[in-house]
Formats: structure tokens, C-alpha cells, sequence
């Protein structure tokens, strides 16, 4: 699978636990390191938790995907999935704000993807 692929596949599946804000930063063209990142917040550690376990569980059971690493915790409200060409940032809405990291890669793209419609926004029209 391509990196931009899995990205939006990260994107999916924290979404599919209601994760918060979820971006992906296109860093191919200012890092050596990856090509994307995917950010999302949640609300608290049981919401943290939700959202790394549908992603690692998912990409694993379905694509036979393990992340190469995995580091922060719980705890501190912070945790990274390293799957080489995309690194996931699964972290809480106020340590997102504190290390603010779409500022700090404020050169990359902002990746557009098409929004799946959600029932919220059908029966809001």
C-alpha cells in the first residue's frame, strides 16, 4: 500500500472512533523521515486508547501491518505509531494545542481527502 493510501487509512479508522481534528500533513518535501503525518485528538485516555487500538488492530487484522514503533502513553496523553512512510500523533486536544505541531510543520500541506457523510451531517441539512 502506498503511503498516501495508508495515511488516508489512518484517517479512517480514527474517525471510525470519533477521533478529533484529524489531519494529515503532506512532509514529503521537507523531511527525510516520513511522508505524512496523521494527527487526531481524543477527548480522554479510554478515547486515546480507542482510537490506537481500531488503528494498530485494523492495519494489522486487514493489511498485515504492524507499526514498526510505538511510543508515548497513555498517560501522557501522547501516543505515536510509526509506520515508517506515515506517522500517526494520537494525542489529547490540550497536548495537541501545547506541542501544536501543525505549526511547527507549517511548510507541509494540509492533505485533502473526501469526508464521508456522517448521519450527523445528513440529518442536519
Amino acid at each position: 500500500m502506498d503511503s498516501r493510501k495508508l495515511a488516508v487509512l489512518c484517517q479512517e479508522l480514527a474517525d471510525n472512533k470519533k477521533a478529533e481534528d484529524i489531519v494529515i500533513l503532506d512532509v514529503r518535501e521537507i523531511s527525510s523521515v516520513t511522508d505524512y503525518f496523521v494527527i487526531a485528538s481524543g477527548a480522554s485516555e479510554p478515547h486515546l486508547r480507542a482510537i490506537v487500538d481500531e488503528i494498530t488492530d485494523k492495519l494489522r487484522e486487514n493489511h498485515h501491518l504492524r507499526a514498526k514503533a510505538i511510543d508515548g502513553t497513555l498517560q501522557a496523553a501522547w501516543i505515536v505509531l510509526d509506520y515508517f512512510d506515515v506517522i500517526v500523533h494520537v494525542m489529547r486536544a490540550d497536548v495537541r494545542e501545547r506541542y501544536d505541531l501543525e505549526t511547527l510543520w507549517g511548510d507541509a500541506n494540509k492533505l485533502r481527502t473526501r469526508k464521508r457523510k456522517t448521519a450527523r451531517a445528513s440529518s442536519a441539512g
